[in-house]
C-alpha cells in the first residue's frame, strides 16, 4: 500500500514539473518573440495582421498565456527574417554543414490543439525550409481549425491515415502517401479511424 502511495506521489510529482517546464517554456518562447519586435519596432497590431490573427490573440502569444501554433511561429521568424531555432531555444543557430536530431529529440511546438511539430532541425543556419513530424491526435469533430502560412509544404504520412482539408478539396491519404501544396491555401489535417496519424512536415 505504501509503496502504491508513494508511486502516485512520484508521478504527480514528475506531472506537475513537465507542466512547470512546458509553461516557461512557452512564456520564454512568447518574450523573445516580444523582444524582437520591440527591436523591430513594430506593432502588436501589425504583427497580429502580419500572423492572420487578431490582436488580443497575439498578444496572449507574447505574454506566454498561449502556445504559438507552428504555421504562426514560422510567420513570425519569417517576419522578422531569423530562423525559427532562435525563437524556439533563444540560441543563435550555427550548424552549418549538417544538423543531427537523434529520436525524440527534437524541440517540441503547438502541444495544443489538434497537433503537436517536432522541429527537426533547429540548430541549422539559414534553411531554405522548416522540417517536423507532426502528431495527429484523433478528435470527435467535423472539420478542424484551418489555418494558412507564406510557401509550399511537403507532407508525407508516417503512420495511420489523414483527410487533408485545402480550399474545397477532402484528400484521404494513408500510410506512405505524400502530397506537395500551396500553403497560402487554409488546410488542416484529421487523423481518420480513431488513431493517432504522424506526418512528416517539411515548409518551404
Amino acid at each position: 500500500m505504501l509503496n502504491n502511495v508513494k508511486y502516485y506521489c512520484l508521478l504527480n510529482y514528475s506531472l506537475e514539473k513537465k507542466v512547470l517546464v512546458l509553461k516557461e517554456t512557452i512564456k520564454d518562447i512568447g518574450d523573445r518573440v516580444k523582444e524582437l519586435r520591440e527591436l523591430s519596432d513594430f506593432t502588436t497590431a501589425e504583427m497580429a495582421k502580419e500572423c492572420n490573427v487578431s490582436e488580443k490573440e497575439y498578444i496572449t502569444y507574447e505574454n506566454g498565456e498561449k502556445d504559438i501554433p507552428a504555421s504562426v511561429l514560422y510567420e513570425i521568424a519569417h517576419k522578422f527574417r531569423v530562423d525559427m531555432g532562435l525563437l524556439l531555444t533563444g540560441e543563435e543557430t550555427r550548424m552549418h554543414i549538417f544538423n543531427v536530431t537523434r529520436k525524440g529529440e527534437g524541440i517540441s511546438v503547438e502541444r495544443r490543439k489538434q497537433y503537436k511539430y517536432e522541429n527537426l532541425a533547429e540548430k541549422f543556419i539559414h534553411k531554405k525550409g522548416e522540417t517536423f513530424i507532426v502528431s495527429v491526435e484523433p478528435k470527435d469533430i467535423d472539420k478542424p481549425d484551418t489555418n494558412t502560412h507564406p510557401g509550399q509544404e511537403f507532407n508525407y504520412v508516417l503512420k495511420g491515415s489523414l483527410k487533408l482539408y485545402i480550399r474545397d478539396n477532402e484528400i484521404i491519404l494513408n500510410e506512405g502517401d505524400s502530397i506537395f501544396f500551396d500553403s497560402t491555401y487554409e488546410h488542416a489535417m484529421k487523423a481518420l479511424n480513431n488513431k493517432q496519424a504522424k506526418f512528416l512536415a517539411v515548409i518551404m
